[in-house]
């Protein structure tokens, strides 16, 4: 098995959403314009979108020759970028790539709410080594993500699809974010009743 190599966090951190960032600061430049690629007429939106699949890919692949690891999620994001992002460039329909992340997060809610199912915090398997927690709080804590990743689809849905292109732009580049960041935040009573203290 390969050793995950220690990586900078800032670094990590750039890596990880500098593709995100650099999608949203290109789409605000092209937002209003139309690209005639082939003959055929290209939104703003879906050159940026084509810009964006490689710029993850080469981000994401950096990430992993620099750690010698990526995630379950790293990984099928990069693959669903992929898929839906290359529908949308392909076929010129936005619409693809705006319900990537409602793909995305039902199937981790999906995933989770399996291995509840069976009895087993399936986070806990992928997360123990950053979140020391006693079983009854990984049980509480798969249940809680796995309902907020349900969340983030059905908002995700709502968004595209009755909103505007850059209501969806600004709500997966900060919304998303920060509800994230609030999330784990509102976690800290849960963390605190059933963390485990490791002694030295």
């Amino acid at each position: 098995m390969d050793e995950q190599k220690q990586v900078s966090p800032l670094v990590k951190m750039g890596l990880e959403l500098g593709p995100v960032l650099a999608f949203f600061v290109g789409y605000l430049l092209v937002r209003d314009q139309v690209f005639t690629i082939g003959g055929r007429d290209y939104s703003g939106f879906i050159v940026v979108t084509a810009a964006f699949i490689p710029l993850l890919l080469a981000c994401t692949g950096l990430l992993w020759w620099l750690s010698g690891h990526l995630s379950r999620m790293q990984v099928m994001t990069a693959v669903l970028v992929v898929l839906f992002g290359g529908l949308s460039v392909w076929l010129n329909d936005e619409r693809f790539f705006k319900i990537k992340p409602t793909i995305i997060y039902l199937f981790f809610a999906g995933l989770l709410g399996v291995g509840l199912l069976r009895g087993q915090s399936w986070l806990q398997y992928v997360m123990e080594g950053m979140m020391p927690l006693r079983p009854e709080g990984w049980m509480i804590l798969t249940r809680r993500l796995a309902l907020f990743f349900a969340g983030l689809a059905l908002a995700n849905e709502v968004v595209w699809r009755t909103m505007s292109t850059d209501a969806w732009v600004n709500f997966k580049t900060f919304g998303i974010t920060v509800a994230m960041f609030l999330f784990f935040m509102a976690q800290s009573k849960l963390m605190q009743t059933h963390g485990i203290v490791q002694k030295d």
